[in-house]
């Protein structure tokens, strides 16, 4: 069996100071086998991560469609923002990736879904996470197993994490997989071992927002 951290950023997204270097470190010393980088919008920290540790990274992407946020693994091609939820789905299907969808139920996030919408969705997609330590309120995390189990599609679980700090919240343990397909295969007999974050932890993702914009303006 492999550790799995399914959804992390770096510092290529918005809301994150956490640089490649750190994120492998920690992954190193906590046993995370494989890390699936999901920054938000790009693949850029995952391309180069993937540089420093080959056999460790799986390259993913958060997307943000139109109507909620849509969470891939082995992403081929960027897919950017903003565009309706099944043209994303389609461009990740073309590029043989992994489909799953972020924290589906915390309302307090912009990425979260209606439930309709979600569900015109549903039969496109690979699995639902079941479990994001960055969720606010426990009863967003028991909505999204429940609509899981609903609907016979696999959990994945993640951290999401924002900070070094959080890295390893919450993994997956699964046998190996090489690709989506394989993937696919082994999730059905995943374990989990998850923890929540503390609420105090979205402030730092306010903070990497505010220090680059800070950066930004004083850099010209």
């Amino acid at each position: 069996m492999i550790r799995v951290e399914f959804h992390c950023h770096t510092i290529e997204s918005k809301d994150s100071l956490t640089t490649l270097e750190d994120l492998l470190e920690v992954c190193h010393r906590k046993n995370i086998d494989r890390i699936v980088i999901t920054d938000h919008n790009t693949i850029a920290g995952a391309l180069l991560a993937r540089q420093l540790a080959p056999e460790r990274v799986i390259i993913g992407e958060e997307i943000m469609t139109q109507n909620g946020e849509i969470l891939a693994a082995f992403v081929q091609e960027e897919i950017p923002p903003d565009l309706s939820p099944m043209e994303v789905i389609t461009r990740l299907r073309e590029q043989n990736a992994f489909i799953s969808i972020s924290h589906p139920f915390d309302k307090l996030r912009d990425g979260h879904w209606k439930l309709e919408s979600l569900l015109d969705i549903i039969p496109h997609v690979d699995a639902i996470e079941t479990f994001n330590s960055r969720n606010m309120w426990p009863s967003g995390n028991k909505q999204a197993k429940e609509f899981a189990k609903k609907h016979s599609l696999p959990g994945t679980v993640g951290s999401d994490a924002h900070t070094a700090y959080e890295i390893g919240k919450a993994t997956m343990l699964l046998q190996e997989f090489k690709d989506a397909n394989s993937l696919k295969s082994v999730l059905m007999n995943a374990r989990y071992e998850t923890k929540h974050s503390r609420f105090w932890i979205h402030l730092t993702s306010r903070y990497a927002v505010w220090k680059k914009d800070w950066m930004k303006r004083n850099n010209g």
